[in-house]
C-alpha cells in the first residue's frame, strides 16, 4: 500500500467509528472527510463540485420537494383509516401490502408518518402489534423501484460513474417482488409468537412521568403526602420525589413535602389538570393550569435539530411556542429533571402547546405528529387526485422513456407552484440539504476510493481469498457486509463504502458487475435487527412502546428469509454472464 491508499484507510476507519458512536451527524461526518480529501489534493476541485451535482442526486432533491406536496394530500390518510377493519391477519396484511406499495413510489418516511397517528390511536389492536410490520414494509418496498429509497439513486450514480448503464425505473423489481411477498408472509407468520403485545398501565397510551415543582408558599409544604392528597389522584401516582441531588423513592404517605421539592408523577399525561387543585405548583417551564385540549403528543425525528441536546440547551420554548411536560423512549418513561435529558430520535415528547405552535415553520423538522394539535394545511379531494395523478403520470412517462423523470419532476414542481398547491417558502424549509450533503460527500468518498487504487486493493484481496470458487460467493460476501454496516450506520454511508469494491471485484472476476451493484442495493435495505438502523424504525419505536430486544426477535428470521429471497433470486434475474 502506499501513502494515499494508507490515508484513505485511516480516514475510511475514522469515518465507521464517528458513525457508529452516533454523536456527530452523518452529513457533517461526510462533508468534513469530503472537504478533507480536496484540501490533501486527492480530489480536484471540479470532480468535487462535480460529486454535489450529480443528475441522480438532482433528481433525488425533485423527488424530495414532490413529496411536499404528496404529504399534503389526504388519500392516504383516508385508506389509512380503512386498512384495520376486519380480523387482526386480515388488517396485517392490507397495511403491509398498501404501505409497501406507496413506499415503492413515495418517501417512506412519509408514508409512515401518514399512518402513525391512526395506527398508534386505534382500539381494535394492540399499537405494537402493527407498528414494527409497517416499518418493514416501507423497507420491503423500498426495494421495488429505482426511486424507492435514496439510496437506490446514489447506487444508480455510482454505476454511471463507473461506466455502467443506468438503471430502470422498475429494474430492482425483478427481485425486489419476491422479496416484498416472502417479506409479507414471513412477518404474517411469525407475528402470533414474535410480535409483542405490551399490556398494562405502562404501556397505555399517553403513559408517562411527569414533573411538578413546590414553589415557595405553596400551601403544600410542611404537610405529609397523605394530607395534602397527593396518594387519591385518579390517574397519576406519585413515584419519586426529587429534592436537591436526594431522590427520595418510593415515597412514603408520612413524607413532609419541602420548597423547591419535584414531584414526580406516573401515569396518563391527559390528567395532568388534576394538579390544578394543588397550589404552589408548576411544571417544568409550563403553567400547571394547562388546558387538556392543548396537549400535543410528537416524535423526534431522526435529523433534528434536538438529538443530542437537552431541552435547555435549545431554548425549546421560544422555539416551538411549547412546553415539554413528559418524555418517553421506548417502552420507557423518562423522569428527573426534564430539562436536563439528552433527546434522541424517536423520542415521545408531550408538549403543553401555546397559540403559535402550529405556525412554527420547524415542526416538519423536528417531529412527526403522534396525537392532538392542529394539522397542516391539506389539499381537499379533487386536489389530492390530481396531485396523485399528476405523480403517477411522470413516472409512467419516465418508465416508458418518454420523459426524463428529472425533467417530468420539474415540470410537476413548476405546475404544482403555479397552481399553489406548494409554496416557495414549503420547498424553502423542506430542502433536503442534510441528504444533498451525506449523498454528495458519498460520491466524493466513491471517486477517492477508486481514485487512490484503495478499492481495487480491496478487490483483489477478496479474490485472492475466494481464488476458485464460484462468483456466487464473492456475490454472498458482498451483500452480507453491506447489510452488516448498514446494521451499524446509516445505508447511504454503508452503499458508499463498498461500492467501489464490489465493483473492482466484479471486474477482477471477469463477472458483470450489475448482479453485485444489485447485491448492494438490498444488503443496504436489510436492517431489520435492531431500532437504530433505520429511520422509520426509529419512528415508530416509542409509539410501539417497543423494548431492544422485540426487534431482535422479529428481525432475524425476517432478515435470514429476506436474505435468502435475495440471493436465490439475484443471480437469475442478473447473471453473472449475461448472453
Amino acid at each position: 500500500m502506499n501513502l494515499e491508499q494508507i490515508a484513505v484507510l485511516i480516514s475510511l476507519i475514522g469515518l465507521i467509528a464517528v458513525l457508529i458512536h452516533g454523536r456527530i451527524q452523518t452529513g457533517m461526518a461526510f462533508s468534513v472527510l469530503a472537504l478533507g480529501y480536496y484540501a490533501t489534493g486527492m480530489i480536484s476541485l471540479n470532480d468535487l463540485l462535480t460529486s454535489y451535482a450529480d443528475p441522480s442526486l438532482a433528481v433525488l432533491v425533485l423527488l424530495m420537494l414532490v413529496s411536499v406536496a404528496l404529504e399534503k394530500t389526504i388519500l392516504l390518510e383516508q385508506i389509512g383509516a380503512k386498512l384495520l377493519s376486519g380480523s387482526y391477519f386480515a388488517a396485517l396484511f392490507r397495511l403491509m401490502s398498501v404501505t409497501s406499495i406507496f413506499s415503492g413510489f413515495l418517501n417512506n418516511t412519509a408514508v409512515v408518518a401518514s399512518l402513525l397517528g391512526i395506527i398508534s390511536q386505534n382500539k381494535r389492536f394492540a399499537p405494537s402489534r402493527l407498528l414494527i410490520p409497517l416499518s418493514y414494509a416501507a423497507l420491503f418496498g423500498g426495494v421495488l423501484t429505482l426511486i424507492g429509497t435514496s439510496t437506490n439513486l446514489m447506487i444508480n450514480g455510482f454505476a454511471e460513474r463507473a461506466g455502467m448503464a443506468p438503471l430502470g425505473l422498475f429494474s430492482f423489481a425483478l427481485v425486489g417482488v419476491p422479496v416484498m411477498i416472502v417479506g409479507i408472509i414471513t412477518v404474517m407468520l411469525l407475528s402470533r409468537w414474535l410480535l409483542p403485545e405490551h399490556q398494562g398501565e405502562a404501556t397505555k397510551a399517553g403513559s408517562y412521568f411527569l414533573e411538578a415543582q413546590v414553589e415557595a408558599g405553596s400551601s403544600l409544604i410542611g404537610k405529609s403526602v397523605l394530607d395534602n392528597q397527593l396518594r387519591s389522584l385518579d390517574g397519576l401516582f406519585l413515584v419519586e420525589i426529587l429534592r436537591g441531588t436526594h431522590l427520595i423513592s418510593p415515597v412514603e404517605p408520612g413524607e413532609i413535602i419541602e420548597a423547591s421539592d419535584i414531584l414526580i408523577f406516573a401515569g396518563e399525561v391527559d390528567r395532568i389538570y388534576l394538579l390544578n387543585r394543588f397550589d404552589g405548583l408548576s411544571l417544568f417551564e409550563a403553567p400547571v393550569n394547562i388546558l387538556q385540549s392543548n396537549l400535543v403528543e410528537v416524535v423526534v425525528v431522526a435529523d433534528s435539530m434536538l438529538v443530542d441536546r437537552t431541552i435547555r440547551d435549545v431554548n425549546f420554548r421560544a422555539l416551538f411556542d411549547a412546553a415539554v411536560v413528559g418524555i418517553r423512549r421506548g417502552e420507557r418513561r423518562l423522569s428527573g429533571k426534564i430539562g436536563t435529558i439528552p433527546l434522541k430520535a424517536g423520542d415521545s415528547l408531550t408538549l403543553a402547546v401555546g397559540p403559535d405552535f402550529a405556525s412554527r415553520r420547524n415542526l416538519d423538522r423536528n417531529f412527526y405528529l403522534l396525537k392532538g394539535g392542529s394539522r397542516k394545511a391539506r389539499l381537499n379531494l379533487t386536489q389530492s387526485y390530481s396531485v396523485f395523478a399528476g405523480f403517477i403520470g411522470v413516472i409512467i412517462l419516465a418508465a416508458v422513456n418518454a420523459l426524463p423523470l428529472f425533467m417530468g419532476l420539474g415540470v410537476f414542481i413548476v405546475g404544482l407552484l403555479a397552481v399553489k398547491f406548494i409554496s416557495v417558502s414549503e420547498l424553502r424549509r423542506r430542502f433536503p440539504f442534510e441528504l444533498l450533503l451525506v449523498i454528495g460527500s458519498a460520491l466524493v468518498l466513491s471517486h477517492v476510493m477508486t481514485s487512490s487504487g484503495l478499492a481495487e486493493l480491496a478487490a483483489n484481496a477478496l479474490h485472492l481469498v475466494l481464488q476458485g470458487q464460484p462468483a456466487l460467493y464473492a456475490l454472498i460476501a458482498i451483500y452480507l457486509t453491506t447489510l452488516v454496516l448498514t446494521e451499524l450506520m446509516s445505508n447511504n454511508a454503508a452503499a458508499a463504502m463498498v461500492f467501489p469494491i464490489a465493483f473492482s471485484l466484479a471486474q477482477s472476476m471477469g463477472v458483470s458487475p450489475l448482479p453485485f451493484v444489485m447485491a448492494l442495493v438490498f444488503g443496504a435495505s436489510a436492517s431489520f435487527i435492531t431500532p437504530f438502523g433505520y429511520q422509520t424504525h426509529l419512528m415508530v419505536y416509542t409509539p410501539g412502546r417497543y423494548r431492544f430486544m422485540d426487534f431482535v426477535r422479529i428481525g432475524v428470521p425476517v432478515s435470514v428469509a429476506y436474505s435468502a429471497t435475495v440471493l436465490t433470486v439475484l443471480p437469475f434475474a442478473f447473471p453473472f454472464h449475461p448472453q
